[in-house]
């Protein structure tokens, strides 16, 4: 379940209509208008528990009545709700709550991770620092500790959601994040590479045997495979808000940062098969992640309006506005 809190400036009857459209969804429990609560902007709060497949068919409603324009929602998860409504609500909700994708949720886990920041460049470059280290020393561990360590992961998310949603601003932050970060950590982790060759930090034969980490430059197909699977599991995961775990073993399963890193160290060596082969690698994981991600939301957007037509409301007695 999610709690939502919507503010309803005064001067019209904008509280009344979004009790309206909350008593009348089929996932909402627990509704509470509290008037005259809200100090800035100056009205009533309304409040309501809404089941999380019914979430974005309600924002959508609201929105539409202007209350994010005019006033404003918040939405947050409820961990533990015990209430029989909540249970009755859920279940006449269309379709599974795990399943459901909220789209101004998602929007705002990716649209974060989709800037341009400090600690993303730095973030990034460590970790391609890590996965040079790794390279150098034939570290499938530290390789390893690389992959986990990678931010990547959000912007190419930012860019799947994107497509979807014909969202050209949240494309370009996204595009920028990747192009920026990934240029600045090659930059950074090639003149750490010219300073250690320097002083003899790296040996003449450091590619010579790379067997823990050949799947870093070595283009395949099946890295295109593991890119996809990595991908869904990815979206999947950011769309079922079970985000932690999920994508931890996605960052594990792809070799974006570690081939940015691999780059570097054979370009810096003079290893330029190697170098584009690593290069590769990092464009066909990053389109691998991106296209995948793009088929799951169009999966979901497509089964949310299929499963919206077969809504049914249950019945219920009516819920007075009055209250606080």
């Amino acid at each position: 379940m999610n709690r939502l809190r919507v503010l309803c400036p005064e001067g019209d009857d904008l509280a009344d209509r979004v009790l309206a459209v909350l008593t009348a969804e089929a996932g909402v429990v627990h509704v509470v208008r509290l008037r005259g609560a809200a100090v800035d902007p100056a009205g009533d709060v309304v409040e309501a528990d809404v089941a999380r497949e019914a979430v974005d068919d309600v924002l959508e409603q609201l929105r539409a009545l202007g209350c994010a324009r005019r006033g404003g929602m918040v939405l947050e998860t409820l961990d533990t709700v015990v209430s029989e409504a909540a249970e009755r609500a859920e279940e006449a909700a269309p379709g599974e709550g795990v399943d459901a994708v909220v789209w101004d949720e998602l929007l705002a886990r990716t649209g974060q991770g989709a800037r341009l920041s400090v600690t993303f460049v730095i973030m990034l470059t460590i970790a391609c620092l890590l996965g040079a280290i790794g390279v150098v020393t034939n570290s499938p561990v530290t390789v390893v500790g690389a992959m986990v360590l990678g931010p990547e992961f959000g912007p190419l998310a930012a860019l799947a959601v994107a497509a979807v949603r014909r969202d050209g601003p949240l494309a370009r932050s996204a595009a920028l994040a990747l192009g920026a970060g990934f240029a600045i950590a090659l930059v950074v982790t090639a003149l750490a590479g010219v300073g250690a060759d320097a002083v003899d930090l790296v040996p003449e034969d450091t590619l010579t045997d790379l067997s823990g980490v050949e799947f870093v430059y070595q283009v395949g197909p099946f890295s295109l495979v593991v890119a996809l699977l990595a991908g869904v599991a990815g979206m999947v995961a950011l769309v079922a808000g079970e985000s932690s775990g999920v994508l931890v073993g996605v960052f594990i399963s792809v070799t974006t940062v570690p081939a940015a890193g691999f780059a570097a160290v054979a370009a810096v060596l003079g290893e330029w098969s190697r170098a584009a082969g690593s290069l590769a690698q990092l464009v066909v994981n990053v389109v691998g992640i991106v296209v995948a991600g793009i088929v799951v939301l169009t999966v979901v957007r497509a089964t949310r309006h299929d499963r919206s037509r077969r809504k049914v409301v249950p019945d219920r007695p009516p819920i007075e506005g009055a209250g606080g």
